[in-house]
């Protein structure tokens, strides 16, 4: 199969993903179930993007989520400082996003492997403490100090997509929408970028840099590009986020839900275009089941870590496809020898 007609194929599984998604709310009206869809939508973007990342370019990073949390703050700070409309918010949530991560990728991008991995996860807990240990009073909001950046309480109650006074009681279907928007956004282009030549260079540096090299691909040009490139649709993610819940704060930056986010790219499989969709909505169905256990949820998030890392390797869809051709070779040796 030759990458143009690759590209096709998959870029028509996306439309018919956007297109299910998108009728799904004739079916499905509930406000609760519509909202656990939505945040499906961002998780998801999240583990694509991350599957981007590590599974296509070779880049070991944990600052994901920081990116996630970048565009949250800067959607809530540009509305409620600047008076940005969140509309407008939106893009500049992701170019903002992009920006810190093309100077974190150049600090970071030095290093391989684990060691990228470790200090991309201590700036993300440097700018964790920073946040919740910030004191000084920037502004006055109602009757009470605001921080630069939220402090511990972070910010709330900014500006909204604004369906509420559109739509009122059916304002959900509103923010679904755009949620779904983002997601198609995210979607359509990670799918361009993997199964086109950016996709084949980043490929390349992740399998043999060394050959990568003397093709004439730069592994840190590259690399950072698609740290830029994963950063931007994470930005693009966490605004939408703060735009649906009218919230950013600090505990974006928490283990556990960079712990929820990995375990979707794990669960679903690395280095796939779909799997993680499929994670996602995996991961999603076991907290939805493991609601009120408390910090038991994280255990179990853990566990189901421990699982898929040991013992299914490639993921639940690799797995099952695994699984499936052995079942299907068996089949055709028993076939073979039952001939007389």
């Amino acid at each position: 199969m030759n990458q143009s007609h690759s590209l096709k194929r998959h870029l028509l599984v996306s439309v018919l993903i956007v297109a299910g998604f998108a009728a799904l709310p004739l079916i499905m009206t509930q406000r609760y179930l519509l909202g656990e869809v939505i945040l499906f939508f961002l998780w998801a973007m999240v583990a694509m993007n991350w599957n981007l990342l590590m599974g296509h370019a070779g880049v070991f990073s944990l600052a994901q989520m920081l990116f996630f949390a970048t565009g949250a703050y800067a959607a809530a700070m540009s509305t409620s400082y600047l008076g940005v409309s969140i509309w407008a918010a939106l893009p500049l949530a992701a170019i903002v996003s992009a920006i810190l991560a093309f100077f974190i990728g150049l600090a970071c991008l030095r290093l391989t492997g684990a060691y990228s991995a470790l200090l991309t996860y201590a700036i993300v807990g440097m700018v964790h403490v920073l946040i919740i240990t910030e004191t000084e009073c920037f502004t006055m909001v109602r009757n009470s100090c605001q921080q630069t950046f939220g402090g511990a309480a972070g910010f709330s109650q900014f500006e909204d997509f604004g369906f509420r006074k559109v739509l009122r009681g059916k304002w959900i279907l509103g923010n679904y929408y755009v949620a779904l928007l983002a997601f198609a956004v995210t979607i359509l282009g990670i799918v361009v970028i993997i199964h086109g030549r950016l996709g084949l260079a980043f490929r390349a540096i992740r399998d043999n840099v060394g050959y990568a090299s003397s093709r004439g691909i730069d592994r840190r040009k590259y690399q950072i590009a698609a740290f830029a490139i994963s950063a931007f649709l994470n930005g693009l993610a966490g605004a939408t986020y703060a735009g649906h819940f009218r919230a950013a704060g600090p505990s974006l930056f928490d283990f556990s839900t960079l712990l929820f986010v990995l375990s979707m790219v794990v669960v679903g499989g690395i280095g796939s275009t779909w799997r993680p969709i499929i994670g996602a909505g995996t991961m999603m169905l076991i907290i939805e089941f493991s609601k009120g256990m408390g910090d038991a949820r994280d255990l179990i998030l853990g566990v189901a870590l421990i699982v898929f890392v040991v013992v299914m390797p490639k993921g639940l869809a690799g797995s099952v496809r695994q699984l499936r051709q052995m079942l299907g070779r068996k089949a055709s040796k028993n076939e073979e020898e039952s001939k007389p």
